[in-house]
């Protein structure tokens, strides 16, 4: 097989994900390259516009599926938890990496170390649902930016959410104040994980991905 190009947004924790995959592909002897990708969710980190507003889901993914779609790459690197439950018919995913730990942290403060009114960042609609029924006396902000940038905007006396996951793939799990119970904390679906999609044609690829699909994370993700 010729070499198996892969396309993922530039952000520190994509490209980390994508060389993490490019080595599992090796360890299978399969040759892989980078094609780095900017998504409109990219164009708008710095502006704390909220994702909801402008496409939430899948506002990370398209122009990466996209790649695969035109041509310029053969499979799209993603974070399961980025993904649209529906997603382009003319892709499909070809595997599920092994699952990191799939839970939220907070960064900054515990929840027993919030005084009351405290403020926490973040930019999901879900996070400030479940950390407010913990504790209605929290204010939220927006939250947006790479990893770096968020754990650079940690409100004083507050905190940040983020996934465990993200902190795991660049080594900073020492920044967590507290990992957040997901049976109380429900995490996106598919969180933790690396999505590849390629064709739904494309047999070749789709074999190739066979070889770093995990079984066991892709049954608890399809449930």
């Amino acid at each position: 097989m010729t070499t198996v190009r892969l396309a993922t947004r530039g952000s520190a924790q994509a490209v980390t994900q994508a060389n993490l995959v490019a080595e599992q592909f090796a360890t299978a002897g399969i040759d892989t390259r980078l094609v780095l990708v900017e998504t409109h969710g990219d164009r708008t980190q710095a502006t704390n516009v909220p994702l909801h507003t402008i496409g939430g889901q899948g506002v990370f993914v398209k122009e990466v599926q996209a790649a695969v779609l035109d041509g310029r790459a053969d499979v799209a690197v993603h974070s399961a938890k980025d993904l649209p439950t529906e997603t382009d018919p003319r892709l499909v995913i070809g595997a599920f990496t092994e699952r990191r730990d799939a839970a939220d942290a907070l960064v900054g403060r515990s929840i027993a170390d919030l005084g009351a009114g405290a403020t926490v960042a973040t930019g999901s609609v879900r996070r400030r649902a479940q950390l407010g029924r913990a504790r209605p006396d929290l204010e939220f902000v927006e939250l947006r930016g790479n990893i770096h940038t968020r754990l650079e905007r940690i409100p004083p006396q507050g905190s940040i959410v983020m996934a465990v996951a993200a902190l795991q793939v660049l080594d900073l799990t020492q920044r967590i104040a507290q990992r957040l119970d997901p049976s109380e904390f429900v995490p996106a679906v598919g969180q933790g994980c690396v999505a590849l999609e390629c064709g739904i044609g494309d047999r070749d690829i789709r074999n190739a991905l066979g070889e770093v699909d995990d079984d066991e994370t892709r049954y608890e993700i399809e449930i």
